[in-house]
């Protein structure tokens, strides 16, 4: 079978799927109740590259591959588009937003690709869109934070350095102070907010993504909590029952 046939073969199967004596929990399914398995699988890929294992790799990219396909069928049923249309308007942008491969071969560096990425988008928006409005409302909060604030960064609103924004960590720091003393939630929960923006925007400045931060340091979290599980165990205590300072002894124990 001829490689690109294989990718056909799929759009096949996924039209099988959905015809008239196809599968009844496909032929059910629309874009909206396909989204939370299309982030699922996303999420699947992602636990498959951290765990480096190849076959799983290339198993969870083509649960997310179909998901494509799924949603290309839909729309090919409704004359809408389908697969071919998908595939041509993500390779003309690519050629598009690349012309130091595609065109005119210049030097540049990653950072330059990127802020010629945003020109290039910008040329092509619709009259009064906003630089943010590629920003995916439904990203995780710490990432969508760090998205909004490189487009901004890409056309010239940030900071000069990490010192600013440290400066302004400490003061968000102090309004968050003083806004647990007013016992006001909505203010307590808005400057909360601050200093999460603030540090999404020092991340930002280091190089370091702001959710695998949390995640890693979430599992490092996690890890050690069970270890405290487990010697809480094998001194015949359960952790319910234990002291702060118990738990705390062995959390110190954990971290060693």
């Amino acid at each position: 079978m001829n490689e690109s046939r294989k990718l056909y073969k799929l759009a096949e199967t996924a039209a099988v799927l959905r015809a008239e004596n196809g599968c009844p929990w496909d032929r059910e399914q629309t874009h909206e109740t396909l989204k939370k398995y299309l982030i699922e699988e996303t999420y699947e890929v992602i636990d498959a590259i951290d765990s480096k294992d190849d076959e799983k790799i290339k198993e969870e990219l083509g649960d997310l591959l179909y998901q494509v396909y799924a949603h290309s069928e839909i729309a090919r049923e409704q004359k809408r588009f389908d697969i071919d249309d998908v595939a041509d308007g993500i390779n003309v942008k690519l050629i598009r937003r690349h012309p130091h491969v595609f065109s005119v071969k210049d030097e540049i560096t990653s950072d330059e690709v990127l802020t010629r990425w945003e020109k290039i988008k910008k040329t092509e928006k619709k009259k009064g869109e906003s630089a943010i409005d590629g920003v995916p409302k439904s990203l995780p909060a710490l990432l969508k934070a760090y998205r909004t604030q490189e487009k901004t960064s890409r056309i010239g609103f940030d900071w000069d350095n990490v010192e600013d924004v440290e400066e302004k960590l400490d003061e968000e720091i102090a309004e968050f102070k003083e806004a647990i003393k007013s016992d006001d939630k909505a203010k307590i929960k808005d400057e909360f907010g601050d200093i999460l923006f603030t540090l999404v925007n020092i991340s930002r400045f280091l190089d370091i993504d702001p959710e695998e931060a949390l995640l890693h340091s979430t599992e490092k979290f996690s890890k050690r909590f069970r270890l405290v599980e487990k010697e809480a165990a094998e001194i015949g205590k359960k952790i319910s029952d234990m002291t702060l300072a118990e738990m705390n002894s062995l959390w110190e124990k954990a971290k060693l």
